[in-house]
């Protein structure tokens, strides 16, 4: 199944929620100000957010403007331009190899199970994969990565429970950097962005990376969960703050009516969406595609 069916299925609630609104005010008739008004609460119940929805609808004020319209009914498409047009600011990830991925998050987002899919990804497009198990906190994140290794029949690097997670890095790195492998992903444990001891074991993994892989392309990639919606976004500049983030994983898409929630990302905090789960199987995750997005939101 291609990305274009499955987003449409993931974006399926969201879609539901915005396009019964959207059709009764582009039905309208006359294109005035209680039109855009009423546009800029329907974004922001998609959990597009006020900043965002206030941007969108003063854009598609001037599209109209510029395009000579006068009834509701011809700004539908000027509205998916204005979406793809903020989606397009955002200069999206292209994954080279060999490369590290550090993949980090708040409690509960889902990293474990998304790097489980992300391995699926990589291999499929015939690529080594490498895991590194450097959530310690945990014997059973340590146990659920090995599942999800041997899943995908890939090596997993590990230490015991209460290790230094900058240990098992390093030696994650010089297995990888032994056997040329293509992609080594780095589990690290759930943290509240508050904790700023976790935090800064986040900085910590990060400079051993920089430090003993230079040649690799590194990618910090912070898992969110679409259900969150809004709430999701005090995350991004506290994270921020300890690694640079370059891209985002959007994880619980197919379970919520925030979808606009990639909208508000890419326009608050110019950073790409780079993947977005579809689903629960090991398959569902894929590359974004914002065009794709826009096509299938309403």
């Amino acid at each position: 199944m291609g990305f274009f069916k499955k987003i449409s299925q993931a974006l399926k609630k969201t879609r539901e929620a915005l396009s019964r609104k959207l059709d009764y005010i582009f039905s309208r008739g006359e294109l005035n100000d209680e039109f855009f008004e009423e546009l800029t609460e329907i974004l922001i119940s998609a959990d597009i957010g006020y900043v965002t929805s206030e941007k969108i609808t003063n854009s598609l004020r001037e599209y109209a403007r510029e395009h000579k319209l006068r009834k509701s009914s011809d700004v539908k498409n000027g509205l998916k331009v204005v979406l793809k047009d903020i989606l397009n600011q955002t200069q999206n990830v292209e994954i080279k190899y060999p490369c590290v991925i550090t993949v980090v998050g708040v409690n509960g987002v889902g990293k474990t199970t998304t790097i489980g899919k992300l391995t699926n990804y990589f291999k499929q497009n015939k690529k080594e994969v490498v895991l590194v198990a450097a959530d310690t906190y945990r014997a059973a994140a340590i146990e659920q990565l090995g599942l999800w290794a041997e899943k995908n029949k890939v090596r997993v690097i590990k230490h015991e429970e209460g290790a230094d997670a900058g240990a098992v890095v390093f030696d994650g790195i010089q297995s990888a950097k032994a056997k040329n492998t293509d992609v080594l992903i780095v589990d690290t444990a759930g943290r509240l962005h508050t904790k700023t001891n976790l935090m800064q074991e986040l900085e910590k993994i990060n400079k051993i990376v920089l430090r003993e892989y230079p040649q690799a392309n590194h990618y910090n990639f912070l898992v969110v969960d679409a259900t969150t919606g809004q709430n999701a976004l005090v995350q991004f500049d506290a994270f921020n703050n300890y690694i640079k983030l370059d891209g985002i994983i959007l994880t619980k898409l197919d379970g919520t009516a925030k979808g606009g929630i990639v909208i508000s990302i890419s326009d608050q905090y110019d950073l790409p969406v780079v993947f977005v789960g579809t689903g629960e199987t090991l398959e569902d995750i894929e590359l974004f595609n914002s065009q794709e997005f826009i096509d299938n939101l309403f």
